[in-house]
């Protein structure tokens, strides 16, 4: 197991995340929306505008407040005297800087606030917002419709890609690894776009909008907070970059951390068996540490970043506030000017804040799509052949013609094998572990492809033929029992999902199932865990065999089908098998020799290639290899039978 395997949780990727690229490979899964997304733009640009506009009319508002206070206070004029005659007067009386404020002001002495006036400038401003409001969720609500349809069609991509993988890429990955790739990255990923696509959007157009406006009131202002920009820009990408390795290596320390506790789980009663609980939890130990180091790291550099813009928009905010003083009491601005660019001040270095700190979130997203995009490219497998021969129902006639395979070019495993298995017969297979026998079905299955050579089943080659078609001849009873979650039932009928009861119990009967089931509280209703719990292994192995039987296949595939049960049990299956095998082509695979005494054909392989072949009785007598492996299970108890005699 990989606990015994040492070392960290993984380390960070050798290079920084490929930010741009990636980035752009998201945006391409939303282009079957792009029509949506247009409408989206447009309501988004409809809501900011709203938004944008109504500080400036709020500032009219300020300014007919302002005016009639001030005009109130300059009661001292008499009635009927104009603005102009005041200021004029004003300047006379030595308040040059009264004055030019006043000039700058729309007051009329003596009068004050124009109450009709600042109501229908309110209602104007509430009607602005509640309708910038409605646009802003339509579009928050057809973004959500969006993203939820691009994870949909993204679930679905993978899941096809898992079908196109071959077997060598599960061996090479970890299954936990995998399965957050599917699961945690994929959420992460969408509540990415779901918290970050939107908001970017409103903030990019917030940040143009406003920008606009602030130069119609004061381009002298709007250049000073126009300054902030590159300072938060610099600051953002600064932080950004040491933050993009600790998120890429947060999220693949997240799946070697899945990876192992599946495993451990999986194997737990190994696991307690061989005492490696410490070394098991000191495993999790350091891949967790390895998480919570890469984590913190991310998001304590990624959080770095909205103090400091806030810092920068601080900074500006009083720079404006001071300076807009300044121009209110030169006259060269009205105080609802002032008041509606420091809203638009804020209203600016908000959504820069809002885009840097988005930041955070949109690298550990794009870090998870990126593993994401990696599943999606692995190399497939082989596409079928085109157009591909069909073979209807196989009777069964299976030739290996000059077959060679390797898993790793520098170290050929199968070397120029040739063997001929007639319909009905039963051909065993025999060796040393790493012989190749395993292999062998690999290959007659297509699990992997052959590097040269021809496989032929009734004289179709295999490679022609769509490997469902050629799946669907075969039944496989292998040495681990797998079981789903579900009924007893619903396992046994997983070969053949429209079987009959009445076959079911055909099938449960011959393999001795039935008897066992019966015992159950619920019988063939009985609901399995996906490890099949409650049942032996033996009472797992025997019903691998009888979803076999109820398959009905016409070529069948036992390898160790009988290891992991009792000689009592052993010789019930060997009946049972023997009524299954009967005009249909077996190939057993055993380490027990005494399972396959009875097979037409018996393959003795090593080191790849098949060195002995005949009958039980012909290798017996060739005293060879098979001989010698036989000896040594059943030579020493029939020399101490000879020698009691």
């Amino acid at each position: 197991m990989s606990m015994m395997r040492g070392g960290r949780g993984g380390g960070p990727p050798q290079k920084a995340l490929s930010f741009g690229p990636s980035l752009k490979r998201i945006l391409g899964l939303m282009a079957p929306d792009k029509m949506r997304i247009a409408f989206v733009l447009l309501l988004a640009a409809i809501s900011v505008a709203l938004s944008v506009v109504a500080p400036k009319i709020l500032g009219n508002a300020t300014d007919i407040i302002f005016d009639g206070v001030v005009g109130k206070m300059l009661q001292q004029f008499p009635a009927g005297t104009t603005k102009a005659q005041a200021v004029e007067q004003l300047r006379a009386s030595g308040q040059g800087q009264l004055a030019d404020m006043l000039s700058a002001m729309n007051v009329v002495p003596g009068q004050g606030m124009d109450l009709a006036a600042l109501g229908a400038i309110l209602m104007v401003v509430l009607s602005l917002y509640v309708t910038a409001f409605f646009f802003n969720w339509s579009q928050g609500y057809m973004t959500t419709g969006i993203v939820q349809r691009a994870m949909y069609r993204l679930r679905r991509d993978i899941e096809d890609k898992l079908d196109r993988l071959p077997m060598s890429h599960f061996q090479q990955e970890s299954r936990g690894d995998v399965l957050s790739r599917v699961t945690n990255d994929i959420d992460n990923f969408a509540q990415t776009l779901n918290q970050t696509l939107t908001q970017i959007l409103i903030a990019v157009l917030t940040v143009f909008g406003v920008l606009g406006m602030m130069f119609s009131i004061s381009p002298i202002l709007a250049g000073i907070s126009l300054l902030t920009v590159p300072i938060i820009a610099i600051l953002t990408v600064l932080i950004a970059k040491r933050s993009q390795v600790q998120f890429a290596a947060q999220w693949k320390s997240t799946g070697d951390l899945n990876g192992h506790v599946e495993e451990m789980f999986t194997g737990h009663e190994i696991v307690k068996a061989f005492g490696q609980q410490e070394a098991a939890i000191e495993k999790f130990r350091v891949t967790n540490d390895y998480l919570y180091e890469s984590s913190a790291k991310a998001q304590f550099i990624s959080g770095i970043i909205m103090p400091s813009t806030n810092f920068v928009a601080n900074l500006n905010y009083v720079v404006v506030a001071v300076l807009g003083g300044i121009q209110v009491a030169q006259g060269t601005l009205t105080i609802g000017s002032v008041q509606a660019f420091i809203q638009y001040s804020r209203q600016f270095s908000q959504p820069m804040a809002q885009l840097a700190s988005m930041i955070n979130l949109l690298q550990s997203g794009v870090a998870s799509a990126e593993r994401v995009f990696e599943l999606l490219d692995a190399k497939e497998q082989r596409p079928d052949h085109s157009p591909a021969a069909k073979l209807g129902n196989a009777a069964g006639r299976v030739v290996f013609e000059h077959v060679n395979f390797a898993y790793n070019p520098q170290e050929p495993l199968i070397k120029d094998l040739s063997l001929v298995a007639e319909p009905g017969e039963t051909v065993a297979i025999v060796g040393p572990t790493g012989a190749g026998k395993t292999t062998l079905v690999n290959l007659l299955m297509r699990f992997y492809e052959i590097d040269s050579g021809t496989i032929t089943v009734d004289g179709v080659n295999t490679a022609h033929l769509t490997r469902d078609d050629l799946r669907s001849q075969f039944g496989m009873v292998l040495q681990d029992a797998w079981l789903f979650g579900g009924t007893i039932r619903d396992n046994l009928a997983y070969g053949k999902l429209d079987a009959t009861d009445a076959e079911i119990q055909e099938a449960a009967e011959a393999t001795h199932v039935d008897h066992f089931v019966r015992s159950l509280p619920d019988g063939y209703d009985t609901v399995l865990t996906d490890d099949g719990g409650g049942l032996s292994q033996g009472q797992r192995q025997l019903m691998t065999i009888a979803r076999a039987w109820i398959a009905n296949p016409g070529i069948l595939i036992l390898d160790e089908a009988t290891s992991s049960v009792d000689t009592r049990t052993e010789v019930m299956i060997r009946q049972a098998m023997n009524r299954l095998r009967a005009n249909r082509t077996s190939f057993v695979i055993a380490h027990r020799l005494s399972t396959i005494r009875d097979a037409d054909l018996i393959l003795v392989m090593n080191h790849g290639e098949i060195i002995e072949q005949g009958s039980h009785e012909q290798l017996l007598a060739g005293q060879g290899f098979y001989y010698d492996l036989y000896m040594s299970q059943f030579g020493e108890p029939l020399v101490e039978e000879v020698s009691q005699t």
